[in-house]
């Protein structure tokens, strides 16, 4: 009779960050929106690191690449969206609650503006990062979507990724500062349209 094989002892759960260690991620990227956004999406490592006060080791123990802290960058931003649907949901009036959350789309662009280029270089292309991004919003705009049908402010038929496409479009295509003022008239004639 073959003797059973040993198993191996069950892996420990995986240890929950330390909260200092907590900060400091979060303290990162803050800062490195706020340096992509005056610096560009080419801003060095170094600068974040000068810019948050910590030591480039600390950057490079949370961010080991770039590529690494431009995805969280990103992610961070679109996991905003994700949040502000949950609170304006719970604190607004369906329609209201959408119109806020388009608005809050509107400064997601703005960072992603910022930051396209240093992300559409990123090695093997940004397609992983935008569609795990892409996902999380869609489930956002669904959300409130559905809120405004359900109390008859929005049309059934309206597809609010089509809403979201039509305000991206207006950040892309004029390259004017004054695009954030105009994407923002534009929600309200977009919602105004989209009525029953």
């Amino acid at each position: 009779m073959k003797k059973p094989l040993p198993t191996s002892p069950a892996e420990p759960p995986a240890r929950k960050p330390r909260a200092d260690a907590q900060r400091n991620r979060a303290l990162i990227l803050d800062v490195a929106r706020e340096v992509f956004t005056r610096s560009g999406g080419n801003a060095s490592m170094d600068e974040i690191a000068r810019s948050a006060r910590i030591g480039p080791g600390t950057l490079y123990r949370h961010f080991p690449t770039r590529d690494d802290l431009l995805s969280a960058v990103y992610i961070t931003e679109v996991e905003k969206l994700a949040e502000a649907q949950k609170k304006l949901s719970a604190e607004l009036p369906p329609i209201e609650a959408l119109r806020a959350w388009l608005l809050v789309f509107i400064d997601y662009i703005a960072t992603k503006k910022i930051i396209a280029s240093a992300l559409d270089a990123m090695a093997g292309g940004p397609s992983r990062v935008f569609q795990q991004g892409g996902q999380i919003m869609e489930d956002a705009a669904k959300a409130l979507a559905t809120r405004a049908v359900a109390t008859h402010d929005l049309r059934p038929d309206v597809d609010l990724m089509d809403m979201l496409r039509a305000i991206y479009g207006i950040a892309f295509a004029g390259n004017t500062d004054d695009w954030p003022a105009k994407a923002r008239m534009f929600v309200d004639i977009l919602l105004q349209g989209s009525r029953p």
